[in-house]
């Protein structure tokens, strides 16, 4: 008895009991079905069954049927014959490594999708799905927040993934555009801590720069600060310097900064999202532990690690208490939290804008530079800057539709 292999495409507006009415054909025959798949764009259906019947005869017959039962659900059916030996090879495929690329942007338009897509014809890679992860925009109504996210899953053997990401960064500086390029592994699908870093990317300050400008020496704090940032002078050396010039400022502004401070954008959304679906979150900053702790309980932070002022008689004194939270300490907080948590340390995602965020962005499973600086994007796995914290969400592979159930 011989076995034939039909690709049955159908194409047509979508409409309810298309897929009930064609496997009840395929049924009535003894149809094996081999992969199923189906995509909607604007009303318009792409549905594919890869199915194996068991002769010639019955070939005849199921085919025959389809096409009626199409022309009755008013759609347009296509059937392709498939070799054993191309249907092998096809399954032998599934060996091959997987990635997942994330293409983000407050707009998507065809020349960023473009070159993206052609660095994956170039590397011999198979594109398997490209899901839309964004809700649907509308052409009228204006977005007071735009953002477009697309994720491709690809396969295929790459021998220098350096290479394919470094292609990707410079599309992403020439057009403006995120692409993130993650292994598609059992960890990406199963994180569960994410690290912030506070200022520049929990909130859009660098508290230390308000605080010098209150004390009147905001210009020498804020090069300094720059400086560190950069990755020019020590984080421990800069931090020491910037508190000797806070001597002297009272107590009392500390809470006027702290009730003022600009949340960034997103940030609520990605916060109130992990929460809902059992995440970890911290906040490992080089930052102070007074600010840490007021945004703990205004978004529900459950770890805070930063630095602690020294205050008498109601003035800072220019010290700190406790060693510096610098990048270094970073790191060991977050595989302190993740031992802590039971969480492995490739489960864990960091994101931070600075020179002194790299090696807790290094050491997490997947590292995020959020609108940092030049020297911290190249040398990130991951990048955002052309939109909010909530864009992390759409590199966990998130829909706006898992997002906002939990809004």
């Amino acid at each position: 008895m011989t076995n034939d292999i039909f690709l049955l495409n159908i194409s047509g507006q979508d409409k309810p009991g298309l897929t009930s009415s064609l496997t009840a054909v395929l049924s009535d025959y003894g149809a094996k079905i081999l992969d199923i798949g189906q995509a909607n764009i604007h009303d318009t259906l792409s549905l594919g069954f890869l199915f194996e019947i068991d002769s010639k005869k019955k070939s005849a017959a199921v085919l025959k049927d389809l096409l009626f039962k199409a022309y009755e659900l008013g759609v347009t059916a296509k059937f392709t014959p498939i070799s054993l030996k191309d249907y092998e090879d096809w399954v032998n495929q599934q060996g091959k490594d997987r990635y997942i690329i994330t293409i983000l942007g407050e707009k998507l338009s065809a020349q960023q999708i473009s070159r993206v897509t052609q660095i994956i014809s170039d590397k011999n890679l198979n594109i398997d799905a490209i899901k839309r992860l964004t809700g649907r925009t509308s052409l009228i109504r204006k977005d007071e927040y735009p953002r477009a996210s697309i994720q491709l899953s690809i396969r295929g053997k790459i021998d220098c993934k350096e290479d394919v990401t470094e292609k990707f960064m410079q599309i992403s500086r020439e057009l403006d555009v995120d692409i993130a390029f993650q292994e598609d592994n059992i960890f990406r699908r199963n994180r569960r801590l994410v690290c912030f870093d506070m200022d520049s990317t929990l909130i859009q300050a660098e508290v230390i720069d308000k605080l010098a400008e209150l004390a009147g020496v905001g210009a020498e704090v804020k090069a300094i600060t720059e400086s560190a940032m950069q990755g020019h002078i020590n984080f421990n050396d800069s931090f020491k310097q910037r508190m000797k010039l806070l001597k002297g400022l009272s107590e009392d502004v500390l809470h006027d900064v702290a009730i003022n401070l600009p949340i960034t954008k997103g940030a609520k959304r990605l916060i109130d999202t992990l929460k809902s679906y059992g995440y970890k979150t911290a906040i490992l900053s080089g930052g102070f532990t007074y600010f840490g702790h007021y945004l703990q309980k205004e978004l529900g932070i459950d770890y805070v690690y930063a630095n602690q002022l020294e205050i008498k008689d109601g003035a800072l004194t220019g010290g700190y208490l406790g060693d510096i939270v610098d990048g270094n300490k970073k790191a060991a907080y977050l595989r302190e939290i993740a031992e802590t948590e039971g969480i492995d340390i490739n489960q864990t995602i960091a994101i931070g804008d600075g020179a002194n965020d790299l090696p807790m962005l290094n050491l997490a499973g997947l590292g995020i530079a959020f609108h940092a600086k030049p020297t911290v994007k190249d040398n990130a796995q991951s990048s955002i800057s052309s939109i909010g914290l909530d864009g992390v969400l759409y590199l966990l592979g998130y829909h706006d539709k898992h997002i906002d159930l939990m809004e």
